[in-house]
């Protein structure tokens, strides 16, 4: 037993809980059914022949000519693209919100509080409806009033798919920092500013190291909600193509075209550039911690 690798001695260890066997068997269920078995489906719908396209290599070519064409690399671009400056915003004014909510207390402080999860319990259709009210230059509220005083136009082009993003993505970032914010020990912070330390390098040397993980997180989070959001989109954009078209717009337009095959392969295109980016942010997460364990 003296003898056994360090590995092995983990996975032989009792648990005080029951469970372990069965709950790893609903977690592989789970995957399998929920996540895996349809990913493997959308992939092969990309390579099966169809009365279409009888061959393997008609299909291939057709899912490559639709994936590599003008319009939708317009659209990769603009979902995102958009998609990574709304996630940026969500990061900024999320921690900001997530560090008031902590620790400040204020009037309505409650009240604040909940209206971050509204965008969770809306309906896409309906913050849709609720911002293309609010952004038109036609009676909104405040679009109106940016094409007044200064000719700006919110509704129908890329800056209202971008307020859209930044306000489906908000409360991610903010409910993943708090619990983090909580566990900061102000003590730590005082410390820094009794060794001399201003404000900026309290917060770059002591507070962003600790949340920078969890900020990463919530980052990347409201970054892969915006990347396939359609409900609140489809109403502030006019769905131009080359101008205002995002890519799951376009799978519903060639769906509705009857072409199955080609929007599986603009699905699979945009499933593989998520499993890449979502790879590299672990990875950078993954670095980050381990260097912030070993300094």
């Amino acid at each position: 037993m003296q003898n056994q690798p360090q590995i092995f001695r983990r996975i032989n260890r009792k648990h005080i809980l029951p469970g372990f066997h069965l709950t790893l068997g609903f977690t592989i269920f789970y995957l399998s059914v929920i996540v895996l078995v349809p990913l493997a489906a959308l992939v092969l719908k990309t390579i099966t022949p169809t009365a279409d396209f009888p061959s393997f290599y008609h299909v291939v070519g057709h899912v490559v000519r639709i994936a590599m064409d003008l319009r939708s690399l317009d659209s990769y671009r603009l979902s995102f693209g958009l998609s990574f400056l709304a996630a940026l915003f969500d990061g900024v004014f999320g921690f900001i919100a997530a560090w008031a909510l902590i620790r400040y207390s204020f009037p309505g402080k409650k009240v604040v509080d909940a209206l971050v999860d509204l965008p969770f319990a809306m309906p896409t259709s309906v913050a849709g409806l609720a911002l293309t009210q609010v952004f038109s230059n036609n009676g909104g509220y405040i679009g109106q009033t940016l094409n007044e005083w200064f000719g700006w136009q919110i509704a129908y082009t890329a800056w209202g798919i971008l307020i859209a993003l930044i306000f489906i993505g908000f409360p991610f970032v903010v409910r993943t920092l708090q619990p983090v914010i909580t566990d900061l020990v102000v003590e730590v912070e005082e410390a820094a500013a009794c060794l001399g330390a201003n404000r900026w390098q309290t917060f770059w040397r002591v507070i962003f190291p600790a949340i920078s993980p969890a900020l990463l997180t919530g980052v990347m989070l409201a970054f892969g909600r915006a990347v396939g959001e359609y409900g609140s989109i489809v109403f502030i954009s006019s769905m131009i193509p080359y101008l205002t078209e995002i890519t799951p717009q376009l799978i519903i337009i060639t769906l509705e075209e009857f072409d199955y095959v080609g929007a599986a392969g603009l699905g699979l295109v945009m499933l593989l550039m998520s499993f890449f980016i979502v790879g590299s942010v672990n990875l950078v997460q993954y670095l980050t911690t381990r260097r912030g364990r070993t300094a």
